[in-house]
């Protein structure tokens, strides 16, 4: 089962997850920051990032690690306020400059090609004071910070996400109000954010496109995240509408644009549009592109960059009482099968993924695609012989083998979350997804290879699985 030739094998991290270093050499404040010394309760006993994994001081041994595994790609997000401390261009940061200069250069000395996100869920806080995501102004903010990475590291940088899973955190920042700045503003706050979001990536790579393409012959992107969405009873049409309509809210509505037509799916304008009359509302609650914003968004991505973790069963569910939030506005409701395995939200179910390959492959019109993310978390205390856990990734593989070969979807790079045990957003440190242990008691932080780490080590070696199909 070997899979193609020069397919990329990689891990990932974020910089809020494991770099520490939270006001370290100059770094400005980021929202995390912010919302983790707020406490409250919000996340895990009141856990924050300020130390993590301490990979701010410790980046050798993160690279002993990437090298003990045989990795041929690493991804890792650019700390914005380590770089800008205020979020704009007014005051850099050297010292941030240094730490992924050094990164880069290591990685690249070792025949390791970095795939660089620019920006994960850590926005500085001096940009969120002023509006964050809901505020227009970020999109020139954005801008100006991705031009500044691209001059910056672009001439060693070939791979770039701009944002990290937009979806999750328009969602989950601005609708739900459960990242920071921790405000709900249901049925209207995640619409904005995504609005702006879209029209943020489209600018910067733009930027890239005219500006650094040329002469840096990289390619950039943005990430989504999707769960895999089957109809609760597949013999109902009501549950199949749901279904694929909650698809178009999921995933399509970030990625029609961007990949297809600049526009929303018409089903997601056309539910929030009647819902929001049906509200009392002037106009729909979904912002509207311009034609000129339309073609602007078009064809802004070089890859499909997707994290798939997890399946849901999705059911119809009226709207009868004209509830606001996304989910009322999709009039769906979603579960797992009981009979599938999980810790925690992460359903275990491989076969999702090879589904989901295929609808991007048939929906947008078979792009290269790099999963940018794909794990499986074991709860605190995690024993470091993980054999459950590797089967897990084991059936994954397969899977994956199975999109390439039989449905000969264009996949090219794997990411596997997370490299290390680190800051697991509001879980805090209870879920472990690391193929390195970290003992967080520990000052030193000592990483530690779970049975995961060797295994993965072995399909990296042999370019795929040893088994038959």
């Amino acid at each position: 089962m070997a899979f193609p030739v020069g397919f990329g094998w990689a891990a990932a991290t974020a910089a809020y997850q494991v770099e520490g270093g939270w006001d370290a050499d100059g770094k400005g404040p980021c929202v995390w920051d912010t919302f983790t010394h707020q406490g409250g309760e919000r996340v895990f006993k009141n856990q924050t990032g300020d130390v993590a994994c301490g990979s701010y001081t410790l980046w050798e041994e993160d690279l002993k690690c990437i090298k003990q595994l045989g990795l041929t790609h690493y991804r890792f997000s650019l700390s914005w306020s380590r770089l800008l401390p205020d979020g704009t261009t007014g005051f850099i940061n050297q010292k941030g400059i240094d730490y992924y200069n050094k990164i880069i250069d290591d990685l690249l000395k070792n025949g390791i090609t970095p795939i660089v996100t620019l920006y994960h869920f850590d926005l500085p806080q001096a940009l969120e004071d002023r509006g964050g995501w809901l505020s227009e102004s970020i999109i020139e903010s954005f801008d100006k910070y991705a031009q500044f990475c691209f001059s910056t590291f672009g001439d060693r940088v070939k791979q770039w996400i701009t944002i990290n899973e937009a979806n999750v955190l328009s969602v989950m920042a601005y609708e739900l109000g459960m990242f920071p700045p921790g405000i709900p503003h249901f049925g209207t706050g995640g619409y904005q954010a995504a609005h702006n979001l879209i029209k943020a990536h489209a600018r910067s790579w733009h930027s890239y496109d005219s500006l650094f393409r040329k002469q840096q012959k990289g390619m950039v992107s943005l990430s989504l995240f999707a769960v895999w969405l089957e109809p609760a009873d597949p013999n109902s049409v009501s549950d199949q509408e749901a279904a694929k309509r909650a698809m178009k809210f999921h995933l399509d509505f970030f990625a029609k644009p961007i990949f297809i037509d600049g526009d929303y799916p018409e089903v997601v304008k056309s539910q929030i549009a009647s819902m929001s009359q049906k509200q009392g509302y002037p106009s729909s609650r979904l912002p509207e592109f311009t034609e000129e914003e339309k073609k602007m968004i078009k064809g802004t991505a070089d890859f499909f960059a997707v994290q798939y973790y997890t399946t849901r069963l999705i059911k119809y569910q009226e709207n009868k009482k004209g509830e606001l939030g996304i989910l009322q506005d999709a009039e769906i409701e979603f579960f797992p099968d009981p009979s599938w395995k999980n810790v925690d939200w992460i359903y275990v179910v491989p076969w999702g993924v090879r589904k989901l390959l295929k609808y991007i492959k048939d929906t947008y019109n078979n792009p290269v695609i790099y999963i940018t993310e794909n794990g499986f978390p074991q709860s605190d205390p995690a024993p470091l012989d993980d054999t459950q856990r590797w089967e897990h990734f084991r059936q994954t593989f397969q899977e994956l083998f199975k999109a390439i070969q039989l449905d000969k979807v264009n996949l090219q790079v794997y990411c596997a979350w997370s490299l290390l045990d680190n800051f697991e957003w509001n879980q805090g440190y209870s879920s472990r997804f690391g193929l390195f242990h970290v003992d967080f008691e520990d000052p030193a932080r000592p990483r530690v290879p779970y049975t995961s780490a060797k295994e993965y080590a072995k399909i990296i070696r042999n370019n795929g699985l040893e088994a038959h199909l």
